[in-house]
């Protein structure tokens, strides 16, 4: 006796189809990291310097910048700020972040110190005019720069 597990409504095709649409849509799942598995905590950087290019893509958008070491060399910064969208929300625009726009960065360096890479919390315009650009509990540390955050620590950079 032969048992018939596939009917017109389930077939290979079909299961083939439903668990290729399956994978991808865990495949954006798999490019996204929590602060720790990327960045160091221990590691707080301040950078300065002119907007060179910006990604608005998702999980998070990369603001480009050209930062003047001590001794005259150019280096090119890549800050990782949250989603397009929540950056949007908070009034970080495609206006706020044109290209030449002079800005420092206040953020957490990669956890591989040879990436100039970092994790940025807030912007400062020349102006003083502040945003944060960080991404709220992606387990970064809490440093009052977050303004959903409840309460204020008394260390760190938040009251830059």
């Amino acid at each position: 006796m032969r048992i018939r597990i596939l009917n017109s409504k389930f077939s290979i095709p079909n299961f083939t189809a439903a668990l290729a649409l399956a994978f991808a849509g865990a495949v954006p799942l798999l490019g996204h990291h929590a602060f720790g598995g990327e960045f160091d905590s221990t590691r707080p950087v301040v950078l300065e310097g002119p907007i060179t290019r910006v990604e608005w893509v998702n999980p998070h958008a990369w603001i480009h910048i050209e930062v003047t070491r001590p001794d005259g060399k150019k280096e090119e910064w890549m800050i990782e700020g949250g989603s397009p969208n929540s950056l949007l929300r908070r009034g970080v625009t495609k206006e706020a972040l044109a290209v030449g726009t002079l800005i420092v960065v206040d953020g957490y360096q990669a956890r591989d110190h040879n990436l100039l890479r970092a994790n940025g919390r807030n912007i400062t315009y020349p102006d003083g005019r502040k945003l944060f650009l960080g991404s709220s509990g992606t387990g970064a540390p809490s440093d009052g720069a977050d303004p959903a955050e409840a309460t204020t620590p008394t260390g760190g950079r938040g009251g830059r």
